[in-house]
């Protein structure tokens, strides 16, 4: 992949080349040592249906936040939740927390002191460490709890 993004920025000059697969050869050691693979247990049927629940969701999502944002009377009430997620710290974690930070009005923006993440939102009084709660849940059976065979 690396020496891929090479002749995508660089091109295929042999001089060229030879640097890049250099380059990607170096990269990838880097990558490896900074953060090793691990497994991830996808279940093609859960992880269409998180897929599909996803697209669903942000689009219900969108247009509850710009329903929000051009009509006054309804609350909006922005502040930060706590969310304390089940999955250890490590890729998985982030990967969860990249997706729910496509989700329109939320976004986890760090850590706290405890474990927790901090998640910005919109309208704090909706459920939302619950809402997040589930979705870690459907996340955890679709693409990363390696204990469950089903």
């Amino acid at each position: 992949m690396f020496l891929g993004l090479w002749v995508i920025l660089i091109g295929t000059d042999l001089i060229d080349l030879g640097a890049g697969f250099l380059a990607a050869i170096a990269a990838t050691s880097a990558s490896l040592r900074l953060m090793p693979p691990q497994r991830w247990n996808v279940r093609p049927l859960r992880a269409t249906a998180l897929v599909l629940r996803f697209l669903r969701q942000t689009t219900v999502a969108g247009l509850d936040v710009a329903w929000r944002a051009l009509d006054p009377r309804l609350p909006l009430q922005p502040g930060i939740v706590t969310y304390r997620p089940h999955l250890p710290p490590g890729m998985k974690r982030d990967t969860f927390l990249s997706i729910m930070s496509l989700m329109p009005g939320t976004l986890p923006s760090g850590a706290m002191e405890g474990g927790g993440v901090a998640i910005h939102c919109l309208d704090i009084a909706q459920p939302v460490a619950e809402q997040l709660a589930t979705e870690e849940s459907l996340f955890v059976r679709a693409l990363g709890d390696e204990q469950d065979n089903d």
